[in-house]
């Protein structure tokens, strides 16, 4: 006489199909989760040659510095300090941005990465500022990180310069190897930049070449850890132009 089988135990049919079906379902979780990774460090436009959405200027007064004109974005001041904030995600961390500038006259302007409101009152914001302006303007403003950072040393790190910062703030200075110089820019043409940030280490390129770049070995209480990327107007007066900007965020 054939044993009858257990009520808790399923025939082996049924249980072939619920491991074909879980195998399945784990298969397309893991495609599913690739594709959300692979997506998360791919480029993306952040700004669509038409409009300023996604942005937004820093006070109301600096609204009309910001608009856009034959498919490219144009900061156009009469005051100091004018900035223009990536509303995406005004927490990041680590990220690549590319974008393509030009200085249809003298200029100086830049680019905020993790920038915070300033609780010292002594700026508007704190942040590590990648420093452009139009060709003559010199090494320490075109090429250059700045550092917005009241409470700190603000550390020379000019076009040319490869800085540590070290644990006790002391600068170390070396030459960047292969890097930018003047005759590289594009004067009152398109040049184009790419922004490289990840955990302590900040590096910038200009039309394809090291611009500078800076590790921080400060203790992390004294770092900025993420925060804005803001487009600046830096003097009352003057033009810039940008366009094809794309942001890839690491985290």
């Amino acid at each position: 006489m054939k044993a009858p089988t257990p009520k808790n135990t399923l025939p082996t049919c049924r249980l072939r199909h619920a491991n074909i079906l879980l195998t399945a379902l784990l298969i397309g979780f893991a495609c599913q989760c690739t594709a959300m990774a692979q997506g998360a460090s791919e480029f993306i436009s952040i700004f669509d040659g038409q409009t300023l959405n996604g942005w937004s200027p820093s006070h109301p007064e600096a609204a009309r510095d910001w608009f856009v004109q034959d498919g490219y974005l144009i900061g156009k001041t009469n005051s100091r300090g004018s900035y223009l904030i990536y509303d995406g995600n005004r927490d990041i961390a680590d990220f690549e941005l590319k974008l393509t500038y030009r200085f249809p006259g003298k200029g100086n302007s830049g680019i905020n990465i993790r920038a915070k409101k300033d609780s010292t009152g002594k700026r508007s914001f704190q942040a590590y500022h990648v420093d452009l302006g139009h060709l003559g303007i010199g090494k320490n403003v075109l090429g250059a990180w700045d550092f917005h950072t009241p409470g700190r040393t603000e550390h020379r790190c000019f076009r040319g310069d490869d800085l540590t910062i070290q644990r006790d703030d002391s600068p170390k200075i070396l030459p960047l190897e292969g890097a930018l110089e003047a005759k590289d820019i594009h004067k009152n043409h398109w040049n184009q930049v790419h922004v490289m940030v990840r955990g302590n280490r900040f590096e910038f390129s200009i039309n394809g070449k090291p611009a500078s770049r800076f590790v921080e070995l400060l203790p992390t209480s004294l770092r900025l850890h993420s925060g804005m990327i803001q487009l600046q107007l830096h003097d009352p007066g003057m033009t810039v132009h940008f366009k094809d900007i794309q942001l890839k965020i690491i985290r």
